[in-house]
């Protein structure tokens, strides 16, 4: 992966990149540590919708807690309208969502 930030970037928005950065990596830790499921873990099923992080019903194995890093608070959150997408399939089969004229 590269980044490259630019000098439009505050310093501020740096530091929440690198902290997420940071996160992830422990995440990644807790999954070869064997703390967390290999196959449904916080980062298999990122991103969360703002659906899935509010549904009364939770199916994965990881607390709600972490739904919302705690470097992360919910003002400065984006949040996705949608969750995983088949990469794979996605990347060689366009699929057009637009309404077209009738």
């Amino acid at each position: 992966m590269m980044v490259e930030p630019t000098e439009s970037e505050s310093l501020e928005e740096l530091d929440r990149f690198c902290d997420a950065m940071i996160i992830i990596h422990k995440e990644i830790l807790e999954i070869e540590r064997g703390d967390m499921d290999p196959q449904n873990n916080l980062l298999k099923n990122a991103p969360h919708t703002i659906e899935a992080l509010t549904a009364n019903e939770w199916p994965h194995p990881y607390s709600g807690r972490s739904r919302l890093p705690g470097a992360v608070d919910a003002e400065h959150k984006f949040w996705p309208s949608v969750g995983r997408i088949d990469n794979p399939y996605g990347d060689r089969n366009f699929v057009c969502t637009c309404e077209l004229p009738a």
